[in-house]
């Protein structure tokens, strides 16, 4: 009787344990599919974040190349705006006499003699001429 007890004791024991064991085998078996997805899911997300940061320095070395040109554009505008101020004066002048200039052509090919006048303009000119 005690045989028998034992053995089924045992057998008890010993479905009990294969239960466990099959148990235990499919949780490690769901865990290690799980880990895989979610390695798998990671590496997706390594390989976005890293195309992205890709994309970024491709961008921020064409906003570079941009941003220098920009700023040579910049330089040169500045240099022409410089050049413009300072010889504002002279170029104001010598359209101021252009315009005289015009102004008795057009008064000489209506008829008028100006033969024996000298205007201001020109005794500059003859006083830079002679300096």
């Amino acid at each position: 009787k005690d045989l028998d007890k034992e053995m089924t004791e045992s057998e008890t024991e010993e479905k009990t344990s294969q239960e466990d064991y099959e148990k235990f085998m499919a949780d490690a078996a769901e865990k290690r599919s799980l880990d895989a997805k979610s390695l798998e899911n990671k590496e997706s997300a390594k390989a976005a974040a890293e195309e992205s940061v890709l994309t970024a320095e491709q961008e921020d070395k064409a906003t570079l190349k941009e941003l220098m040109a920009n700023a040579e554009y910049i330089g040169s505008l500045h240099a022409e705006c410089d050049w413009l101020i300072s010889n504002f004066e002279v170029r104001k002048q010598a359209r101021s006499d252009e315009i005289d200039s015009l102004g008795r052509a057009k008064a000489v090919l209506s008829g008028a003699d100006y033969s024996l006048v000298q205007t201001s303009s020109h005794s500059r000119l003859l006083r830079r001429g002679r300096a």
